[in-house]
């Protein structure tokens, strides 16, 4: 994408309503804009990120044998009624009636409906277990919103749903979920810890709640230096014996950590701050059983379902990715989830043989797959650099009249500010081979 048609409007300065750095650079590099308090609209460079984080997570429950479908934002109270949740949820509900004075209401989560959706489908064990998910907005009318999509009121979420005959099964759900999650961190360059957690307003017994190491997190969390040893390259390739090993290495988040009581000895307890992007819980037939969810058994009894509810803050991922990777300069974007895969910028437009070179390589990146903003406007050269670290890609290919003549391109790798000379060649073998 030509840097001069790409809708990107960044600002020099930091806006005064921003009080933590995602929320800074998310409006500055020209990611989002506010419409209301806590509703933002996304604009091209923000909903590529989104787009790219939602089919990560999307892969990885799709891998892990759960179903996508899609719920609509609007929904009865009634449903909520029958679960008992419609007058307990509180003021973060918005609701709503519609011209046939029909009580609605814009959904905070989706128990109720995946509960009732199942309870008219599913009549036999044998159609067990079943995981079923979607990603789709969200509305919780926030007291106070603040630090831009970090705690928004609309938000964008993948909510799963599992149902089994038992305990076993359900426990089997859980832990396959627990797995799918750090899969998914990982794939995003992110290190999430798991933290046991309450389970609030959704309810259940055994409930995880991953966290993203940050100073600017809004929780405590508590672990045993060990996880830090655990590499990215582990976590990819999770599996339930790697939960079992971690389950040993975390307590808790915020206040119910019990110092005098933590598994973890002293001497290796650590205590971060942590962002909240993914929530799981088993909550068993807090939902099924009042809303008739029940399958007969291979002996013909009628069983309640077991249920659980998987939850990862998809748009709250693209702040918390750039809380934990950022610097004085901009974002950080790990490569799986960067808007584009490079940028290439051109320093004098009006110098033809640069403007030759510099278009030639935007073809061939085009032509190798890879996904280029190239900076072709006729700016100063301190403005694209800037733009470009605050933008964030992961590489920045630069064409200078100097470089043209001596046959290069400066390589510029944005993580660690290391810059090399490299041929055409060279450079388009580095960003296919992932630099």
């Amino acid at each position: 994408m030509r840097r001069s048609v790409f809708f990107l409007p960044t600002m020099k300065e930091t806006p005064t309503e921003a009080q933590i750095a995602s929320h800074r650079l998310m409006l500055r590099a020209g990611m989002i804009r506010q419409s209301s308090a806590g509703i933002y609209s996304w604009l091209p460079l923000g909903f590529k990120v989104l787009r790219k984080i939602e089919q990560i997570v999307r892969e990885e429950q799709d891998r892990a044998g759960a179903q996508e479908m899609l719920m609509p934002t609007i929904q009865s109270s009634d449903l909520w009624r029958k679960s008992g949740r419609y007058d307990d949820y509180g003021k973060e509900m918005l609701r709503i009636v519609d011209r046939n004075d029909r009580e609605l209401l814009y959904g905070p989560t989706n128990e109720e409906l995946i509960t009732d959706i199942f309870a008219s489908s599913v009549r036999s064990y044998r159609d067990l277990p079943k995981n079923l998910y979607h990603i789709q907005w969200k509305f919780r009318d926030e007291i106070r919103p603040r630090f831009g999509v970090m705690r928004g009121r609309e938000f964008l979420m993948k909510d799963a749903y599992s149902f089994d005959l038992d305990k076993e099964g359900a426990r089997n759900s859980y832990l396959n979920m627990f797995v799918a999650y750090l899969r998914t961190f990982a794939r995003m360059g992110l290190r999430a810890v798991p933290v046991h957690a309450d389970p609030g307003a959704i309810g259940g017994n055994m409930s995880h709640e991953f966290h993203i190491l940050a100073d600017t997190g809004e929780s405590d969390v508590y672990f045993d230096e060990k996880f830090e040893s655990y590499t990215a390259e582990q976590m990819l390739n999770a599996d339930l014996d790697m939960v079992a090993e971690l389950e040993s290495l975390y307590a808790a988040a915020d206040e119910k950590h019990d110092a005098n009581n933590c598994p973890i000895p002293a001497e290796r307890l650590r205590q971060r701050r942590g962002i909240e992007v993914g929530h799981i819980f088993y909550f068993g037939t807090k939902y099924s059983a009042p809303m008739g969810a029940s399958v007969a058994s291979a002996t013909g009894e009628m069983v309640t379902a077991e249920m659980g509810s998987y939850g990862i803050g998809v748009s709250r991922l693209v702040g918390a990715i750039i809380e934990a990777s950022h610097d004085e300069n901009g974002i950080i974007w790990p490569r799986s989830v960067s808007p584009f895969d490079t940028a290439l910028i051109n320093l004098r437009p009006t110098d033809a043989d640069c403007t030759v070179t510099a278009d030639g390589l935007y073809e061939r990146f085009q032509h190798a797959g890879i996904d280029t903003l190239y900076d072709d406007r006729d700016e100063r050269p301190g403005v694209k650099f800037a733009d470009a670290d605050l933008i964030g890609l992961p590489y920045q290919v630069v064409v200078g009249p100097r470089g043209v003549k001596a046959g290069v391109v400066e390589f510029k790798t944005r993580a660690t500010g290391q810059t090399e000379e490299l041929s055409a060649e060279a450079a388009i073998s580095r960003l296919l081979a992932g630099a």
